[in-house]
């Protein structure tokens, strides 16, 4: 007799009860229920988040936040189990990027504007609201069962995290839209051209703007001025690193050893600025699918390749206009400098 395959609906809830834990069932309306779910719903609203391009650098962070969120979500399924539990590194991520982020959004912006300035920053401001009911279900769950404070102080930093996060992607946005070159006037005499469709020599010049890292490519000056940043960055972590900056072609523009590096990190840096450019996506996504059975499996055999974190893309306009290779400490630890160097960049 063949056995039949388990189906994905079972009929268990139709009674209104669910599992929190293989061993418990719960009625729907428990406080704990409310609370889990609606964290799952800030994880997936992040997901919407990362969809949209106008910051591509948001991407990594919200990785980051939405796997801290599953395991806060485990957390409030078993919350006296201690199983579950983050870094408070996580917390300390959120308060510096919003700090850095903080230099470019006003006091006025967080409080009177109104959401829909892109669908980025409109997408976030969903984010924020999910997770001001996911904080409320939280503190009224803590009323009966005792949920742990890290988790309370981490939706409450995080509700912060996305409003702020919100409005520099509009300020990210109207730079933008500033920083576009003008039509030219067209003179009066001038008849006036009807509307067609690009031309075959119109698509190639976007496509060679394209490939050169469009209209306004990442020279050496500014590439000094995002490895100043990131260097001072990692003094107030107490690390010694090696910053790389590459343009889109993947050459080398500038590369800065501080003082304690390890030799070897320089060769990894510039490795890991290549890398990202040739591959569109930061070395810390190119390591989850350059697994066995992984996408880009048996890439990481390549000599100028590295697949562990701490290269980020940089871009300008939707553009990727070059790389930031960065070298010292963990691969997360390189990863977080990277990002804060990426965030760095679009103010630059």
């Amino acid at each position: 007799m063949e056995k039949k395959e388990a189906k994905f609906y079972t009929g268990q809830g139709d009674k209104g009860l669910t599992a929190l834990t293989p061993a418990s069932q719960v009625s729907k309306a428990d406080e704990r229920v409310a609370a889990v779910g609606a964290v799952e719903e800030i994880v997936s609203a992040l997901g919407v988040v990362k969809t949209h391009t106008p910051c591509p650098i948001f991407r990594g962070k919200l990785e980051r936040i939405q796997k801290t969120l599953r395991t806060l979500s485990q957390g409030l399924r078993d919350p006296r189990s201690g199983k579950y539990v983050f870094s408070a590194e996580e917390i300390d991520f959120l308060e510096s990027d919003m700090d850095a982020m903080l230099e470019h959004v006003t006091p006025e912006s967080l409080s009177n504007t109104l959401p829909g300035g892109n669908q980025q920053s409109a997408a976030l401001d969903v984010a924020h609201t999910t997770t001001r009911r996911a904080e409320r279900d939280t503190v009224a769950m803590d009323r009966r069962y005792a949920v742990p404070p890290a988790f309370k102080q981490y939706l409450n930093r995080l509700s912060d995290y996305l409003l702020v996060a919100a409005r520099y992607s509009d300020y990210l946005h109207e730079k933008a839209e500033a920083e576009k070159p003008a039509a030219p006037a067209m003179p009066a005499s001038a008849p006036v051209a009807t509307a067609t469709a690009p031309s075959a020599t119109d698509a190639l010049v976007a496509e060679v703007l394209a490939r050169l890292g469009g209209p306004k490519a990442l020279d050496l000056e500014t590439a000094k001025k995002l490895i100043s940043a990131v260097e001072e960055r990692a003094k107030e972590q107490g690390k010694h690193a090696v910053i790389a900056v590459c343009n889109a072609e993947g050459n080398p523009i500038a590369v800065h050893v501080m003082d304690g590096a390890f030799l070897v990190s320089y060769e990894v840096a510039v490795k890991k600025a290549y890398t990202t450019v040739a591959v569109k996506m930061s070395t810390m996504e190119l390591s989850a699918l350059c697994q066995p059975g992984g996408t880009f499996y048996g890439l990481q055999a390549l000599d100028k390749v590295i697949t562990f974190g701490g290269g980020i893309p940089l871009y300008q306009n939707g553009v990727i206009v070059g790389g930031l290779g960065v070298s010292g400490g963990t691969g997360e630890e390189d990863h977080d400098l990277a990002l804060y160097g990426a965030a760095v960049f679009q103010t630059l």
